[in-house]
């Protein structure tokens, strides 16, 4: 299975990983080839002129794998009980020598690259990363291109104005080359209780009593997750987290007191000190999307109190995005990592950006997660909360565009844990009807629509099937899992994007990635309290599949601790646990049967709208434990 799968990885192109590539459309000259779409504000933009040719910039080189099928087998083992590899996971010194390019190689790129006054000012650990600086004239000279800067929306970031080329003498090596534009790249998956006529806003609720928990919807915090999802056993046992570091990868700074401040407020007492910032790239601005730097902190580093946390906080933009994650892996400090920003998964591909195709850029993301499950890293991302519907939130209805079932990227990854969100049992009055949910179920609003409040479709848990990647071996013979649907486009009716109306239609019966893996509670009415001082200080009513991903984080912190060591990719170990031990308050996993995220609808079993369901932590623990 892993050979049909990433066999591709040594081309450069995902032309054979499956049908969303086919026939592509015809280039523009001076299109606007910014970042993988992300929205519509990096599309038309106003052409200020060409970009100082004399300014220095750093542009990051990206390296091929070497040897990716003995890299794919190697993770695969790693997760197999009864292999001489299980749970033999490689430091990244290992991990060079064995699948990155060598330095003799990496002699001869750079030579390669002096010979356009390009220099390769740093080589990363893992020998996949190199930072390369010159000026834009360089790099226009290098890689055929012309640099631009462009406004868009009152941001002014510079981009190429036709897809750069990769010398002939380095394709053998080079990947990607990301840098050459400053768009912004990705979304924070975080959604807030709606603001709409007679919805009531949620009051912030703390902790009595000397409890973490609230036990108040809205004001949930890591307490009430630890209630939830039987963790507590795990803290009697003293497993806290300690010795454990969780990592965070961020596009936005954050004010690390804030965390204190929740942890303390919650009545979490924990060292002082334990908080790291690495700054990728330059780190990440303080913007909007502190907020989720800030929570992602407060909630993996709240359910492993003892754990240090190490934020990887970059640029929003694909060069920050990427280098984040290779830095993260090349480190190799973490034991478990996430991430909380995504966008769609369809957005990299070629039939959405006037031909020009960013699939080198996904296989770059996928390389640094493989590095990460060699090495024993757990990686979580948010699934999205636009139910099964993801490009929705960047591209409304209102605006003409279509609103085909897709998912969010990375968690469409196969070497990702994808983190889905449900609602958890409630019941509350509003001015248009009464809520009384009482099962835990995938989270949609379609029942807050079902009142009469509109304009909440389809804001939910990302959930679907992915158009890219193929199915991946642990999820092969799994039942419930889904094929894509048929008929499925995104059309912009109105040419917003590019000035002229267009359609992709997306590969029907596709036998691909299904996500997510593992939900928990997201919904922002079932949600959780925040301190966030920029935003007035302690919040309620936030919630999103960003709150999961952290939350699975802290998690694997503890089962780390109590196991004895790393527990790497565990999507293999999830679906097996599942097949295996079934469901019920003594198993792994708790299964759910009703409800839907807007397409998808929970069933017994696997499902695309809550995966393989919620985690009975400890129960878990203890089934990891007794594997090795």
């Amino acid at each position: 299975m892993l050979v049909g799968i990433w066999k591709n990885i040594t081309m450069g192109l995902l032309a054979t990983l499956a049908p969303a590539l086919g026939a592509m459309p015809t280039m523009e000259a001076d299109a606007v080839q910014a970042a993988p779409l992300a929205n519509p504000s990096t599309e038309n933009a106003q052409d200020l002129g060409p970009a100082n040719a004399s300014q220095t910039v750093t542009a990051s080189v990206i390296l091929h794998v070497q040897n990716p099928t003995a890299l794919q087998n190697y993770i695969q083992q790693t997760e197999t009980p009864g292999s001489a590899q299980y749970h033999k996971f490689l430091t990244t010194s290992q991990f060079a020598a064995q699948f990155a390019p060598s330095s003799q190689t990496i002699q001869q790129i750079e030579q390669e690259l002096q010979q356009y006054g390009l220099q390769v000012v740093s080589v990363s650990a893992d020998h996949l990363d190199l930072q390369v600086q010159g000026t834009i004239q360089q790099f226009d000279n290098a890689f055929n291109t012309v640099i631009d800067l462009f406004k868009a929306n009152g941001q002014v970031f510079r981009a190429p104005k036709k897809p750069p080329q990769i010398p002939v003498a380095l394709l053998t090596n080079v990947l990607a080359v990301v840098g050459l534009d400053t768009a912004n790249a990705a979304q924070s998956l975080t959604v807030k209780t709606p603001n709409v006529s007679g919805m009531p806003s949620p009051k912030a609720v703390l902790p009595q009593g000397g409890s973490t928990a609230t036990g108040t919807p809205g004001s949930y915090t890591v307490g009430d997750t630890a209630n939830r999802y039987d963790i507590n056993p795990l803290y009697q046992k003293g497993i806290t987290g300690k010795g454990e570091t969780v990592g965070i990868v961020t596009l936005s700074s954050f004010n690390p007191q804030d965390a204190y401040t929740y942890w303390k407020g919650i009545g979490l007492h924990v060292s002082q000190n334990r908080i790291q910032m690495v700054n990728v790239d330059g780190g990440g601005q303080m913007d909007d999307g502190s907020v989720e730097t800030t929570l992602d902190v407060e909630q993996a580093g709240g359910l492993a109190p003892d754990a240090n946390v190490v934020v990887y906080d970059a640029p929003n933009t694909d060069q920050g995005f990427i280098d984040a994650f290779y830095q993260a892996v090349s480190d190799n400090q973490v034991d478990s990592l996430s991430v909380s920003w995504g966008q769609p998964e369809i957005d990299y591909l070629p039939q959405m950006n006037q031909g020009q195709s960013y699939v080198d850029e996904l296989l770059a993301f996928t390389q640094a997660f493989m590095e990460a499950a060699a090495q024993g890293i757990s990686v979580y991302a948010a699934a999205g909360d636009s139910g099964a519907y993801d490009t929705a939130r960047d591209f409304p209805p209102s605006q003409g565009f279509s609103t085909p079932l897709t998912v969010d990227f990375p968690a469409s990854d196969p070497f990702v844990t994808a983190a889905g969100g449900t609602t958890v049992p409630f019941s509350a009055t509003f001015s248009l009807g009464k809520v009384n949910i009482t099962q835990e179920q995938p989270w949609s609003w379609q029942y807050l629509q079902n009142l009469g409040y509109q304009g909440l479709f389809p804001i939910g848990t990302g959930g679907g099937v992915s158009v890219i990647f193929p199915r991946p071996w642990y999820q092969s013979g799994v039942s419930g899992v889904q094929n894509s649907a048929a008929n499925q486009a995104f059309t912009d009716s109105q040419g917003v994007l590019y000035g002229s109306p267009f359609t992709y239609n997306l590969p029907s019966n596709y036998a691909g990635r299904n996500l997510p893996d593992v939900s928990m509670d997201a919904d922002p009415e079932t949600g959780y309290l925040v301190y966030w001082s920029a935003g007035g200080g302690w919040l309620a009513g936030y919630g999103g599949t960003s709150f999961v991903a952290p939350q699975l984080n802290g998690i694997t912190a503890l089962i780390d601790q109590y196991v004895g060591g790393r527990v790497g990719f565990l999507d293999p170990v999830f679906y097996q646990l599942m097949q295996q031990n079934g469901y019920g308050a003594n198993q792994p996993f708790n299964d759910l049967t009703t409800g839907n995220n807007w397409y998808w609808s929970a069933v017994p079993g696997y499902d695309p709208a809550s995966g393989i369901g919620t985690p009975n932590v400890a129960n878990l623990a203890q089934a990891i434990k007794s594997m090795g």
